[in-house]
């Protein structure tokens, strides 16, 4: 499998669920996101077992996979590469293989049937927001 992108169109999402990623996690998996592909954008997930945020981004994908990697390490791969270099991912059973520029960085997965996920409930009460408040 392999995932093809730029730093731009990774870094923003990553940065919106970054704060939600558990610092010091009870269980390993809490400090990965998920990233699952599609065939023109991937979406991302992070939780912390209270809140869930999920984010897409741009990315040219060659099949529909899941799996999880460190969401500090691949944050901070990110910031350190200049704007607007080509990423790519090569992703195999037990890692992904990323690639920008003449940098290779190499990130251990955990099984995304692993990643918790919260089941969205019925809300009791709902109410609206005008945009401008």
């Amino acid at each position: 499998m392999k995932i093809q992108t730029t730093r731009d169109d990774l870094l923003k999402p990553l940065l919106q669920i970054s704060g939600v990623v558990e610092r010091r996690q009870t269980m390993p998996i809490l400090a990965n996101v998920l990233i699952a592909t599609q065939k023109d954008e991937i979406s991302i997930t992070a939780t912390d077992l209270e809140v869930e945020l999920r984010t897409k981004a741009l990315a040219s994908c060659n099949g529909e996979t899941e799996f999880t990697v460190p969401a500090k390490k691949l944050l901070d791969i990110c910031k350190a590469l200049p704007e607007q270099a080509e990423i790519s991912a090569d992703i195999d059973e037990k890692k992904v293989t990323l690639r920008a520029g003449r940098g290779r960085y190499s990130l251990g997965l955990l099984a995304a049937q692993d990643f918790p996920s919260i089941e969205p409930g019925e809300a009791a009460q709902q109410f609206e927001v005008p945009e401008k408040v």
